[in-house]
C-alpha cells in the first residue's frame, strides 16, 4: 500500500466579523474547525475550477451544489414516505446541463454545434421524462398534478408542429 502524505501549510487572514460568524455557524459535511471548514471549503473551490475543464469533476461540483436539496428531499423522503421522480429527473438533468456548460470551450464551430447538440439532447431527454409522467394519471411527484398543470402548451405547440411539418416532426 502507497501512502501519500500531504503537506500542511499554514495560512493566516483577517476577514470580517459577518464572515467569520457565518463560518463558524456554517455546517460543512466531515469539518467541525473553522480550519477544517477552510480546507474543505478551498477544496470544493479548487474542484470547481479544475472542474471547469472536465466533465466529470463540473458534474461531480454541480451535484455537490445542490447537495443540501437532495439531503432536504431525502429527509422529506424518510418522514413522509412520498418521493418524486419528476424532481429527480430535473435534477439529474440540471446538474448534467450544468456541468456540460462550464466544462466545454468550444475553439470552433464545429465544437459549438457538438455541445449544442448535447445540449439540446439533454433539454429533450427531460421533456420526454416529464411528458412520460403526464401520461399517467398522477405524476410521480409531490404535487401529483404538476405536470399536467404545465403540459398543454407544450403538447399545443408539439400538436401544431406535427401539423405544419408531417415529415418532420
Amino acid at each position: 500500500m502507497v501512502s501519500t502524505t500531504v503537506s500542511m501549510e499554514p495560512l493566516s487572514a483577517r476577514i470580517p466579523s459577518d464572515l467569520y460568524l457565518w463560518l463558524a455557524q456554517l455546517q460543512v459535511e466531515g469539518a467541525t474547525t473553522n480550519s477544517d471548514k477552510l480546507r474543505v471549503l478551498l477544496g470544493q473551490l479548487k474542484r470547481q475550477h479544475d472542474g471547469a475543464f472536465d466533465f466529470v469533476a463540473a458534474h461531480a461540483w454541480s451535484r455537490d451544489l445542490v447537495g443540501r436539496l437532495r439531503d432536504a428531499l431525502v429527509r422529506v423522503e424518510g418522514t413522509s414516505g412520498r418521493h418524486s421522480e419528476v424532481l429527480n429527473a430535473v435534477l439529474d438533468q440540471l446538474a448534467s446541463t450544468l456541468a456540460l456548460a462550464i466544462s466545454q470551450t468550444p475553439a470552433d464551430a464545429a465544437q459549438a454545434a457538438q455541445l449544442e447538440d448535447a445540449m439540446v439532447r439533454r433539454a429533450f431527454a427531460l421533456a420526454e421524462a416529464l411528458l412520460r409522467q403526464g401520461l399517467t394519471d398522477e405524476a410521480a411527484a409531490y404535487d401529483p398534478e404538476v405536470v399536467k398543470r404545465h403540459m398543454p402548451a407544450t403538447i399545443q405547440l408539439a400538436s401544431t408542429l406535427k401539423t405544419l411539418n408531417p415529415k418532420g416532426a
